[in-house]
């Protein structure tokens, strides 16, 4: 039988379902779930008392069989007696996993038996170190199988060394009422692929096997041109979804209106667009719709592809991590996939291609989509976030339009100092800049630092508040609520822009907007900067907005 504790058991079937063999079991009463969980699981177990020799037994065993080797210890001052076992593996380089208990999080610091902070003892003398949740739901669950996976991987990632392994375990302790270990996802690691590899035969068996294969591109700031003969070969066996910021890095046409197509999609039409291959690269995803798609709907593997190997789990159903450039790995799986023609990627571009295109009232979409419909062939354009960022995927952009956005943390600060900095290095082209009323006032010391140089063009959108707060379903705003949610105001740019040398033009109606496009979009790159503001109100905004996606719902 197995304790009944969810984190001990994903522990422990991770272990095995990744080839752990040996354990070395210290005695204690905070670990005996971990302990009888794994006696009972069928590893080769070894009983040692002394903690500080336990540590240097299983280092002993790492070092024979060539394997890690887990030593598990009980709670409090137990697991400092490790330490200098963990640092002589840390080294030596050898791959010791350090399976801890702990108390619940909530008595630390209490005066509770046996109890000192645990997560991150060991400091820089383990590769990786974790704290797995106690499960109350599926997302700790996803979470606790994430941190397990991507401390198990480390031993070996990079070189060879130990990792830390805390568990925290509230009473009561001795509930054995689990008759088998759960099914677990395992997650692996493939680090410098080459064709003669037998894992990498494998790879490409395992993707011809599935019919229904989808790529997204996350963000990346570059372009990157596929040579004709990969474009060909790859194309036609993948969905290739990607947003502006992914910029041009796939083969071929992307799928960009996908997270509306999603919108008109009901639960059992999305069915139909389930990949059962995921492959991904790049950064992040702004579209929360796919985000939710994904993890609702999970593929039957998902690979992720990255130069650094690291874990990212965002759709809540990796498989495999593939270390290396996403575009050689693609180049080199090009000529070995199968001649078939899948009718999938072909459902995903006949639906998409069928939906229309925004067509709205004087708004701040309005002015996006004209202002992305009339920028130059070569240039680049710089999101800002919250809504500005979303209402330009409602829009196409150019091949020859490089698209920049602060989508490391998504925050509103510091995205006109970073399109001024651009711009600055970046004097041969034009570079447009859509922001909002908060990020653009939150930043205004970007334009009076004295670097702004004349190829920059900034769309300011000031609806008199954060937009994107009236749009979050089930958020009701009532009184004074409005005013510091989304932080309501009465300011121009005006006075601002004028001073720190900027053409400016103010925009209040769609004839002003017509008249604005050309000044923003002519001109010398070496010639003043250029700030056009468009006033608009927060409720049409949001009306128009609901009303087009109503329209899409209709068209269905």
């Amino acid at each position: 039988m197995f304790s009944d504790k969810k984190n001990i058991l994903q522990l422990v079937a991770l272990l095995k379902a990744h080839g752990i063999e040996d354990v070395v079991l210290c005695p204690g009463s905070r670990n005996a779930p971990i302990v009888t969980t794994m006696i009972n699981a069928g590893f080769k177990c070894h009983s040692v008392v002394d903690e500080r020799s336990a540590g240097f037994f299983a280092m002993g065993l790492a070092v024979s069989d060539e394997k890690p080797v887990v030593v598990c210890c009980t709670s409090g001052s137990a697991l400092l007696n490790l330490h200098p076992a963990v640092a002589e593996a840390f080294y030596q380089k050898v791959p010791l996993i350090v399976v801890s208990a702990d108390r619940p999080t909530a008595w630390i610091g209490q005066m509770d038996g046996q109890t000192v902070p645990q997560p991150g003892v060991f400091g820089k003398l383990v590769k990786c170190s974790v704290t797995l949740p106690e499960i109350k739901d599926r997302e700790d669950e996803w979470y606790c199988n994430r941190l397990v996976n991507e401390a198990i991987l480390e031993t070996s990632h990079h070189g060879l060394g130990p990792v830390h392994i805390n568990v925290p375990i509230s009473e009561p302790l001795f509930n054995f009422t689990e008759t088998a270990l759960p099914e677990v996802r395992v997650i692996t690691r493939y680090q410098g692929l080459n064709v003669y590899d037998r894992d990498y035969n494998e790879l490409i068996d395992r993707m011809n096997r599935y019919s229904r294969k989808m790529v997204i591109a996350g963000q990346m700031n570059l372009i990157y041109l596929f040579e004709k003969r990969y474009v060909k070969q790859l194309y036609k066996h993948f969905a290739w979804l990607t947003e502006h910021i992914s910029n041009r890095t796939i083969p071929g046409m992307p799928i960009r209106n996908f997270d509306v197509a999603l919108y008109m999609m009901d639960d059992d039409k999305k069915k139909e667009y389930v990949p059962d291959l995921l492959i991904t690269y790049g950064g992040h995803i702004v579209s929360k719709r796919l985000k939710a798609f994904l993890r609702e709907n999970p593929p039957k593997e998902h690979w992720h592809i990255s130069e650094d190997g690291e874990i990212v789990n965002l759709y809540g159903s990796l498989t495999t991590v593939i270390e290396m450039s996403p575009f050689e790995f693609l180049e080199k799986v090009a000529s070995l996939l199968d001649n078939r023609t899948p009718e999938f990627p072909r459902k995903w571009e006949n639906f998409c291609k069928d939906i229309p295109g925004p067509d709205f009232a004087y708004s701040e979409m309005a002015a996006i989509g004209q202002l992305m419909k009339n920028l130059p062939e070569h240039c680049a354009l710089h999101l800002a976030n919250s809504s500005t960022v979303r209402y330009a995927q409602l829009f196409p952009v150019g091949d020859g339009v490089e698209v920049c956005s602060n989508r490391g943390t998504n925050g509103i600060e510091g995205s006109l100092s970073t399109a001024v900095g651009y711009a600055a290095s970046c004097r041969d082209k034009h570079n447009y800049v859509l922001i909002g009323d908060l990020s653009f006032f939150y930043d205004m010391n970007s334009v009076w630092n004295g670097n702004v140089s004349g190829n920059l063009r900034v769309m300011l959108l000031n609806n008199g508040c954060g937009e994107i707060f009236h749009a979050l379903p089930g958020l009701k705003m009532t009184g004074d609520m409005a005013k510091y949610i989304t932080a309501t105001h009465n300011t121009s740019a005006r006075g601002w822009a004028e001073e720190t040398g900027f053409d400016y033009v103010a925009v209040r109606n769609q004839e002003e907007l017509d008249a604005a496009i050309p000044v923003l979009t002519r001109g010398q790159v070496d010639g003043k900067p250029v700030l056009v503001e468009v006033f608009t109100d927060k409720t049409e905004d949001v009306r128009l907005l609901k009303e087009y996606y109503r329209s899409l719902k209709q068209k269905q």
